[in-house]
């Protein structure tokens, strides 16, 4: 079975990008909800700001336009290199054997 990459990726940045967004609107109703998580997102995002001056509406979608890039590109990355596996091996019944050759 192949994977259609274009899906697969906006799939896997709408995902990601959901999660960042709403834990951070949570976190503006409840600051401490998801602190962690959310600083582990400013960790890897530039520009981002997980407490501080600056939080905001405009930070969480700033975190959020950061993250549909990011899932987008890793749901590439992810659906390409299966189905680029996918091409060399078949799996049935659990056991994984190399594709017979098209020569």
């Amino acid at each position: 079975m192949k994977l259609c990459t274009c899906t697969f990726a906006l799939a896997a940045g709408i995902l990601w990008s959901l999660s960042v967004l709403l834990v951070g609107l949570a976190n503006l109703m409840w600051p401490p909800y998801g602190q962690a998580f959310l600083e582990i997102v400013a960790s890897i995002y530039p520009g981002y700001q997980a407490t501080g001056v600056g939080t905001g509406i405009g930070n969480v979608i700033t975190g959020t336009l950061y993250a549909l890039a990011d899932g987008f590109i890793a749901g590439l990355v992810f659906a390409w290199l299966y189905n680029m596996m996918s091409r060399c091996c078949k799996c049935k019944g659990g056991i994984c054997k190399p594709a017979p050759s098209d020569t």
